[in-house]
């Protein structure tokens, strides 16, 4: 992308909280688990970076050029409102690489100086839908509006996976996507159209076509390559990817949509960290001049990225933007204009309490005896955070469904609630429980199973499983032959605490297309974390 060329002005602020962080796994980066910012130092001989973690292929491109030259980097994958408030907490970093460049006007100019922002590469917000679906929907070699798609949802031809729009970049582009096309592209939208019933309503069925959501992009490329699902609405450097897989495991790939009235658009800037290092600052502009080259965009090119800004191009890698998939480089994209910040904030917790597909959460919690002390009040106070809709972006709605499963030597009790706002009693219940012996972790994954078995597709369900222990009651063939025979996608995201054994955790997962979380470094977050998944 030449110096030359403008910035791109399409860029969107949003204020949520995000789940996933994880470091880049190379032998050229500093190496630290994903859950251990806390732990993390600044050198002043490494030159980091803290990155959205949605941008893993560009911190790629950059390791590989710092090998080349010798530099000792280190690159930390947060979310992007976790990038925002580790730098606002004081913690030292060289370079930042977020998602959007309306992100770094959230950061405090008396703890953070940045400068010489540059976008790197922009991806749109599109559609990928199964190319057999696509045609009988009759997609294929036509103009799609939003319209278009909501109608297929509303007669039930067609349901989607997409990240949380309370949670990650492409989840809430997705949702402004929607609601400005529902709108009619007003010039600006603005909080008259937020109340407007008959939007209201257009939405709600838009987002009841949901099966699955996910609290960051990584995951919901995997589990929708794991899983079985129509459609995604994503970045369209996410359908590359996903595409890319699926055609190498031998399955059907995605038939990339972009609706004609309008589509989202992210930038994603390189921007420096003026720690005052002479060094730093000369390391920054040789990673940045080396992005911005030739060489650079052609890697990002390569992983799905584009790097011009509007119009069309006939240059693009035939073999990565495929015209087979759908994905189209000749013809242009119509931008959605993005509301004011206040504009934002208000669809966000609009979304939060009246729009999204309901969830039906099972709580599976462990109350065997090595709880006991810290570790059951932690537990208590996560659930009381989780529970008392304090937090927006972990609040549920008075649609919701809730069980809570306390489990022992074997399962102990069900709690329920039917409404997502009448938590109360379900708290007092954890708060007053014994505890007891050992850890039958399978058996309470399989009544959660039990109890979900029963609900239809009218919620998003899900079971959270959290242990500080090893399961020492039952067997996972338990667990995995209950599974198939319920035979419906329920994932299991489960928290570890204490001493509990990663390694059947993360059969669980594999199992259910479901995820582990670390809850060691505080239970608090890490449950924050998960329900950014349900």
């Amino acid at each position: 992308m030449q110096k030359n060329k403008k910035k791109s002005h399409l860029i969107i602020y949003i204020v949520v909280a995000i789940v996933a962080y994880s470091l880049i796994n190379s032998l050229i980066a500093d190496l630290r688990p994903d859950d251990d910012i806390d732990n993390y130092e600044y050198d002043k001989n490494t030159f980091s970076i803290i990155s959205s973690s949605d941008n893993k292929d560009i911190g790629e491109s950059i390791a590989k050029y710092a090998d080349k030259k010798g530099y000792k980097i280190s690159v930390t994958y947060l979310d992007t409102l976790e990038v925002v408030d580790t730098l606002n907490s004081g913690k030292k970093y060289d370079a930042v690489l977020v998602s959007n460049s309306l992100w770094l006007r959230m950061l405090d100019s008396n703890v953070v100086k940045t400068s010489s922002l540059r976008s790197t590469s922009i991806s749109p917000i599109i559609f990928g839908i199964k190319k057999s679906k696509a045609e009988s929907l009759g997609f294929v070699n036509k103009d799609v509006y939003t319209k278009d798609i909501l109608d297929k949802i509303n007669s039930g031809e067609l349901s989607f996976s997409m990240g949380n729009p309370m949670t990650t970049n492409s989840g809430v582009s997705a949702y402004l996507e929607i609601l400005s096309n529902l709108a009619g592209n007003p010039e600006v939208l603005k909080s008259e159209h937020l109340k407007n019933q008959a939007l209201k309503n257009q939405l709600k069925e838009f987002f009841k076509g949901i099966k699955r959501t996910s609290g960051d992009e990584d995951f919901l490329e995997t589990s929708f390559i794991n899983g079985d699902y129509d459609a995604a609405f994503t970045s369209e450097s996410s359908i590359i990817k996903i595409n890319k897989q699926l055609e190498k495991d031998g399955k059907e790939t995605l038939y990339a949509i972009y609706p004609v009235d309008g589509v989202a658009i992210s930038d994603i800037p390189f921007v420096y960290i003026d720690n005052k290092s002479e060094y730093k600052k000369d390391v920054f502009e040789s990673i940045q001049e080396f992005l911005l080259s030739g060489d650079g965009q052609k890697q990002l090119l390569e992983s799905g990225r584009r790097t011009w800004y509007g119009g069309t191009t006939n240059n693009a890698p035939k073999d990565v933007f495929n015209s087979k998939w759908g994905i189209n480089t000749t013809k242009y994209i119509t931008p959605i204009k993005y509301p004011s910040i206040a504009v934002i904030n208000e669809a966000l917790a609009l979304y939060q309490s009246e729009l999204r597909k309901p969830v039906h959460v099972v709580f599976c919690l462990d109350y065997s005896g090595s709880m006991y002390g810290s570790g059951m009040e932690e537990l208590v106070n996560a659930m009381e955070y989780v529970l008392t809709g304090n937090d927006i972006s972990v609040s549920f709605s008075e649609h919701d469904k809730i069980d809570v499963v306390p489990f022992g030597s074997y399962v102990l009790d069900t709690w329920s609630t039917t409404s997502g706002l009448t938590n109360e009693d379900l708290l007092n219940k954890i708060k007053n429980k014994d505890l007891d012996g050992a850890t039958a972790l399978y058996a309470a994954a399989s009544k959660g199973l039990e109890l979900l078995n029963k609900e239809n597709d009218d919620y998003v369900s899900s079971i959270i499983l959290m242990t500080d222990g090893m399961a020492n009651v039952g067997y996972f063939s338990d667990l995995q032959n209950y599974y198939k025979k319920v035979n419906k996608d329920i994932p299991i995201y489960s928290i570890t605490f204490g001493n509990a054994d990663d390694s059947q955790l993360k059969e669980i997962a594999e199992l259910t297309n479901g995820k582990v979380f670390n809850g060691r470094n505080g239970l608090v977050q890490a449950f924050k974390k998960v329900r950014g998944y349900n």
